[in-house]
């Protein structure tokens, strides 16, 4: 039982990439999974239940970072200290080519996919999209969207390590497989 399973193991550090984001998902660097577990459970809190405005948030975290900057400089030329260390604000024409390039990309994948989809080349893709779009609408109604995005970060957190741990058990008593061979036997005995 365990050796044909051990030759099918899948490394889940490397399928989720094999870098600081798979230590992270994989909380092999704990310190960075606890930063994102707190800080989306406090913002999801934030703006869910205490119903604070997402707008109002960001201006007033900028707010609070102008004064600090500036109450910071004024005291540091009063002190005869060095200025807050800020790089040049400013966007390189490269990295703007870079970003507009890779945007064209996808827009255009899209835009491929929407035209197949509307002329009615492809129905099977049609399906599948009109499917995945009923499914996210249903989901959709019954949470907001910003804890749907909380279920997905704490999902993101959980699911992978639970694998890793666990997928030999998991893989053997996977569930679709049992449905699966259900549905054949029942199709092979009505056939008899």
């Amino acid at each position: 039982m365990g050796g044909s399973n051990s030759s099918r193991r899948i490394c889940v550090h490397q399928a989720l990439g094999g870098g600081h984001v798979a230590d992270v998902l994989l909380w092999k660097k704990w310190c960075g999974g606890v930063v994102i577990l707190t800080s989306a459970t406090a913002l999801w809190y934030l703006f869910e239940r205490a119903g604070y405005n997402f707008l109002s948030f960001v201006a007033n975290v900028l707010l609070l970072l102008v004064l600090i900057l500036f109450f910071w400089a004024k005291s540091a030329t009063l002190l005869n200290r060095p200025l807050p260390p800020l790089p040049d604000l400013e966007i390189s024409e490269e990295s703007v080519s870079m970003v507009a390039d890779e945007l064209r990309l996808w827009i255009n994948f899209a835009l491929s996919i929407a035209r197949d989809i509307a002329i009615g080349r492809n129905l099977k893709l049609f399906l599948q999209v009109a499917l995945g779009l009923w499914i996210v609408s249903f989901i959709g109604s019954f949470f907001s969207f910003l804890t749907l995005v909380y279920i997905g970060v704490l999902l993101s957190l959980s699911a992978p390590i639970v694998y890793d741990k666990y997928q030999d058990q998991i893989n053997e008593n996977n569930y679709f497989k049992r449905i699966c061979r259900g549905t054949l036997a029942g199709f092979q005995q009505d056939d008899q």
